[in-house]
């Protein structure tokens, strides 16, 4: 399914700011990724009967071969749910530590554009994020790992997100007659994620925005040469330097009016903007 497009005129700089989620929104500091790393490692151990030894070195090689772990495992053979993963992976993470961000908040509301969160991360992982850290209201939607790999044939993958879309606060009952041979099919399928020049082209057409005027943000310097490779402007979080296909670098996502201030200039250019006040996140999936 395709997000609306808001109409613009045809002046505005940039139309669309895509921002990743994980250790860019809030910092690596929190421990929630080395905590995440860790559950995924318990579950190669527990669940695929992977060697103790051999588990450390062959989560992080997949994660750089594959964009994430999961992918990798998937790619090697390894057949589990994806959900049982997911749940195992952030189950146990110390959300605790994501606190509310005030400051980010009145930042992204005062933005002209629209906002959207593009994550490899599942729906629900994603949601207790963006509620920890109080940016709830704040995107227009959520592209997410179900997003690009719903539990379908890949021929049937556009038709079918048409029917699939989840809204915060009332998901759509699956059709639990079709879920078997779906999930089976799933199961083997290579998975679609960050930094494969595939998914952005596919998250670029499901949030219906032209590259051109569309801000990539990322914490991935791997995922900030795909984001430039298909045509968005990009922006790396967690540097001061800039990494190959870098157009910025932000120290902190709380730099950003200073570092890029024409995001704003933008607003008198709006026909029209969006009010995200008291409005839930519509995660596409």
């Amino acid at each position: 399914m395709k997000m609306d497009a808001v109409e613009r005129t045809t002046g505005a700089k940039y139309e669309c700011l895509l921002f990743d989620m994980d250790d860019t929104l809030y910092p690596l500091s929190t421990g929630v990724n080395l905590a995440c790393r860790k559950n995924i490692e318990e579950f190669m151990l527990q669940y695929l009967n992977i060697k103790e030894s051999e588990v450390p070195r062959m989560c992080l090689e997949l994660y750089r071969e594959y964009g994430t772990t999961m992918a990798g495992l998937k790619a090697l053979g390894y057949e589990f749910d994806n959900d049982e993963f997911h749940a195992y992976a952030h189950g146990r993470l110390p959300y605790e530590t994501l606190t509310p961000d005030p400051v980010l908040r009145n930042l992204l509301l005062s933005m002209p554009q629209r906002k959207i969160i593009f994550t490899n991360a599942d729906k629900a992982h994603a949601r207790q994020v963006l509620k920890r850290l109080g940016l709830e209201d704040c995107f227009e939607g959520i592209i997410c790992f179900e997003t690009l790999n719903p539990p379908l044939e890949p021929a049937d993958y556009m038709d079918a997100l048409d029917d699939n879309q989840v809204l915060a606060g009332g998901d759509k009952e699956p059709n639990t007659a079709d879920r078997t041979d779906a999930s089976s099919v799933s199961s083997k399928s290579p998975i679609l994620c960050k930094p494969s020049l595939e998914s952005f082209e596919a998250a670029i057409q499901i949030a219906n925005v032209d590259p051109k005027k569309t801000i990539f943000f990322d914490d991935s310097a791997r995922n900030i040469a795909s984001g430039k490779a298909a045509g968005l402007h990009t922006v790396i979080v967690g540097s001061s330097v800039l990494v190959p296909g870098a157009d910025y670098a932000l120290r902190s996502i709380h730099n950003i009016k200073e570092a890029i201030p024409e995001i704003w200039n933008d607003e008198e250019q709006m026909k029209q903007v969006i009010q995200y006040a008291a409005v839930e996140t519509v995660v596409i999936a």
